[in-house]
């Protein structure tokens, strides 16, 4: 089952990803829960059953789209930003529960970013809403846990050529940084896809309520020989 915004339907390859996989598409806005709770109907009802699992992937800022300065954000688009990356995590997770959607011992998944423990300057508010995301992954963790064996938790994935990504000024330099600050170099979409697998695999069903790096050792590397050969040039 897939979904996105129906304003975005038309973006992207969604439509080809449903023929590749065989999956129908639900449009939903994640910020709408009336478009929840439709959403999670109609994908119990194509299923004929509960859901073993969910992918929150997604994240927009207004801000950082139009070039916003951090000191001189919009506060209105900065809610929206909350809205839309953070918040419709909660709100996924509510209307699972309202609805009663999760099948026991299934797995809930969002995708974050280091920047919601350092300084990524024009990640802007994004930086924010990601440290926002990682918090209700702990917190509905424990809830969905007690609730129904339910696990929750977050990626922090390696900067990544996706559309929102490629968006963020600098995105190319920082990207090429990354890479040499990773012993493993950057982790690709593809890496992340089967990470994202395991972590819906049983192999992992005593895992919650964490913030798990899959970055090529970036987050724990404090300079590498390819920067210090970059330096000495």
């Amino acid at each position: 089952m897939l979904t996105n915004a129906p304003i975005a339907m038309r973006l992207g390859k969604l439509k080809e990803l449903g023929e590749m996989c065989d999956a129908q598409i639900i449009p939903a806005d994640a910020t709408s829960l009336d478009d929840l709770n439709n959403l999670f109907v109609k994908a119990m009802e194509t299923l004929g059953g509960k859901i073993d699992f969910i992918l929150h992937s997604i994240g927009m800022s207004p801000n950082v789209r139009r070039g916003i300065p951090y000191g001189e954000l919009n506060y209105d688009w900065f809610l929206k930003t909350l809205d839309i990356s953070a918040l419709s995590f909660h709100k996924v997770m509510h209307t699972a529960e309202k609805l009663d959607a999760m099948n026991e011992w299934g797995s809930i998944v969002a995708l974050s970013y280091i920047a919601a423990q350092r300084v990524f300057p024009h990640y802007s508010d994004m930086a924010e809403a990601k440290a926002m995301l990682e918090s209700i992954a702990r917190s509905y963790g424990y809830r969905f846990a007690k609730l129904k064996k339910v696990r929750v938790n977050t990626i922090s994935q390696s900067p990544t050529k996706t559309t929102a990504g490629t968006g963020i000024s600098g995105f190319d330099e920082f990207y090429a940084y990354a890479q040499k600050m990773s012993p493993l170099g950057n982790a690709t979409s593809a890496d992340c896809a089967n990470y994202i697998c395991m972590m819906f695999s049983d192999f992992t069903r005593m895992v919650t309520m964490q913030n798990l790096m899959h970055d090529g050792g970036f987050s724990t590397s404090g300079i590498t020989d390819d920067i210090i050969h970059d330096l000495l040039r």
